[in-house]
Formats: structure tokens, C-alpha cells, sequence
């Protein structure tokens, strides 16, 4: 069993099924919101590790989805000045267990680091909204 520190968007259900994934794994889950956490660069940083900037992202959020903020071509510096700025750009879960650190919900990554249950179900960090969206027939 590992103590998970996990930073989450509070309401979303995506993140809930992560939580419960997590819980049923075996794992104690401290969840903390993100959008309220007192970050600044230096410890954000550390949740990404070797991943291209582009991956950092909540690929789900509106600002990124409108191409307001292009994020292949931000420097480290400035994606982190924009994520202090506005949390919910930031890739989520955020996820702490003992010194490491990583962002997103990769299900392998996860299960080879601290171990997850098997399931009927596959989940990960894709925006469950974003999903839904993607089925509803479009407006002509």
C-alpha cells in the first residue's frame, strides 16, 4: 500500500474514478485541490520530469482546445508562468507517492510504480467531459 497525495480539479469525474482505482488498488489517497495549492514553478516542475512541455497540458482545457495558447511552442519557463497563472492547464491528477512525482494518469506507468487493480474499464487522464463531447452528434 502507498500513501498517494493526490491533486485534483474537486468535482471532476474523471478524477474520481482515479481516486476510487486508486482506493480499491489498496492505496490511502490524500486528495488536495489543485486549483487552490500554493504553487510556484520550482515545485510544479517537479511533477513533469523529462516530458516534452506539450504533455504538461490539460489538453481538455478551453484555452488549449481554441488554440489561444500553443503549447509546442512554450518554453519551460513560460508554461509554468502560465499554469501558476490559471491551474486548470495543468495536466491533472498530480500525483505524489514518497519522493517521486508525476502528472497525468498513465494506468501502466502507474501500476509499475505503486501497483493498481485490475479493470473492467480502462481509466486514465482523458477528460471524461471531453469525452462525452467527442460523441455527441455534431450541429449543422
Amino acid at each position: 500500500m502507498a500513501q498517494v497525495i493526490f491533486f485534483e480539479k474537486p468535482g471532476c469525474a474523471g478524477n474520481a474514478k482515479q481516486k476510487t482505482l486508486l482506493r480499491a488498488s489498496g492505496h490511502e489517497v490524500d486528495a488536495r485541490n489543485l486549483l487552490t495549492e500554493p504553487w510556484t514553478a520550482a515545485r510544479l516542475a517537479t511533477f513533469f520530469g523529462d516530458k516534452q512541455v506539450r504533455d504538461w497540458f490539460n489538453q481538455a482545457s478551453p484555452r488549449i482546445k481554441s488554440g489561444e495558447i500553443a503549447v509546442g511552442d512554450l518554453s519551460p519557463e513560460a508554461a509554468l508562468a502560465l499554469m501558476l497563472a490559471d491551474p486548470l492547464l495543468i495536466r491533472r491528477p498530480l500525483i505524489e507517492v514518497g519522493t517521486r512525482r508525476e502528472s497525468g494518469f498513465d494506468p501502466d506507468l502507474i501500476d509499475a510504480w505503486i501497483g493498481l487493480a485490475a479493470t473492467p474499464e480502462k481509466v486514465s487522464d482523458t477528460c471524461i467531459r471531453s469525452q462525452q463531447e467527442a460523441k455527441l452528434p455534431q450541429e449543422s
